[in-house]
């Protein structure tokens, strides 16, 4: 790797913790961009190269998985929940949400959850991650 190839990844980075930290808040792509030091097209296109997926996917699988981790406590209807991650459109979020999890949100929430109840945060938080695949 070249010194412009490590800054480069460095930068993106930055906006990944950018999306990680601030998942909740309106982010768009110009806004991520901007902390990397990136113009939109170029920070998407490096992105993608580097994580395997848009910075827009990304970001709603870090919305995704916090919301399973809400729906979970069950003290949240799934509106309420839709909005704390920071989504505005409740049935753009239950559409990616069951793209996501192969079941709804409300399905989700109903299910039993008592085996994770145990299990440290952290872990579950990697058992429960959503996936593409």
């Amino acid at each position: 790797m070249t010194g412009q190839d490590l800054e480069t990844l460095a930068y993106l980075r930055r906006a990944r913790d950018l999306m990680d930290r601030e998942y909740a808040s309106p982010l768009d792509v110009a806004q991520i961009a901007r902390a990397s030091y990136m113009s939109p097209a170029h920070f998407s296109r490096q992105f993608r190269r580097a994580y395997g997926e848009t910075p827009y996917a990304y970001l709603m699988t870090r919305r995704i998985e916090r919301a399973k981790s809400l729906l979970r406590r069950g003290d949240m209807s799934v509106t309420d929940v839709c909005m704390a991650v920071g989504c505005t459109s409740l049935g753009s979020f239950s559409a990616r949400f069951t793209e996501l999890v192969g079941q709804t949100p409300s399905a989700y929430r109903a299910g039993d959850h008592k085996a994770l109840e145990a299990v440290p945060a952290c872990v579950a938080k990697d058992l429960t991650r959503p996936s593409r695949s």
